[in-house]
């Protein structure tokens, strides 16, 4: 038996999960989960850095974990999720402690030696607030083809940082809300000014943690529209055996 569902909320599509550890060239272990498509293999790849630990960001916060949920089915990527050093979840707790941004450099590099090891193809950097900083930092030291930055408050990274995005032929694409807590549209632009290349995608309504089904839908849009635009208009509904569903 068929039935349409709304895709909505906590929906989880057909995906293949697997959950994964990272090794930090520090010796710390982190753990993780990679989703991607049943039966056929991803077009791309999101590697998702999580929202401020300290401030209750970790790999299942809601955009990122509605990625996984939904993008293997809905648009051929694989999402990989983890919980950057010191931090919990209910997929467990990774090694170390919170380093201010600083030490987790050797988490994104330990996210992207997996990237490699697995050969998943065209990786992109996702990262949501605090995780924006963390692509912005360290993104430029491994082979992307770019990032995309939701919320950035642009707190940690430098201007020479991201000046040096500028002119490179990985792409930069920014989600800033109109009502962010941090940085808005017009301050935005003020600070993006010296990446000319990059694409700074105002959301009318926005805030900061993207709460609510239409803004949940327009930022993954806004991801598949970057990563595989030949998968928009991402469906409102899903049509599979009721097992399928969760």
């Amino acid at each position: 038996m068929t039935v349409p569902v709304d895709i909505r909320g906590g929906i989880e599509l057909p995906a293949t999960i697997e959950h994964i550890e990272l090794q930090t060239s520090d010796g710390l272990t982190l753990v993780g989960e990679l989703a991607t498509p049943v039966s056929r293999a991803p077009v791309a790849t999101l590697v998702t850095l999580h929202p401020l630990p300290t401030a209750g960001g970790f790999m299942d916060s809601h955009i990122l974990r509605k990625a996984a949920n939904r993008l293997p089915a809905l648009a051929d990527l694989a999402v990989l999720r983890f919980n950057t050093r010191g931090t919990s979840s209910p997929r467990g707790t990774s090694e170390g402690d919170f380093g201010h941004g600083l030490t987790e450099r050797a988490d994104v590099a330990a996210a992207m030696a997996f990237v490699a090891e697995r050969h998943l193809p065209s990786p992109w950097l996702v990262g949501w607030s605090f995780g924006t900083e963390l692509a912005l930092k360290y993104g430029l030291e491994h082979p992307i083809r770019g990032a995309i930055l939701l919320s950035p408050p642009l707190h940690r990274t430098t201007n020479e940082e991201l000046a040096a995005w500028a002119g490179n032929e990985r792409q930069l694409v920014a989600l800033i809300p109109e009502f962010d807590d941090y940085l808005r549209p017009d301050a935005a632009r003020l600070r993006f000014a010296c990446v000319p290349g990059m694409r700074l995608i105002a959301v009318e309504g926005g805030k900061h943690l993207w709460v609510g089904e239409n803004l949940t839908r327009r930022v993954l849009s806004e991801i598949v529209d970057t990563v595989n635009p030949g998968a928009l208009p991402l469906p409102t509904e899903w049509t599979a055996p009721r097992a399928d569903l969760s």
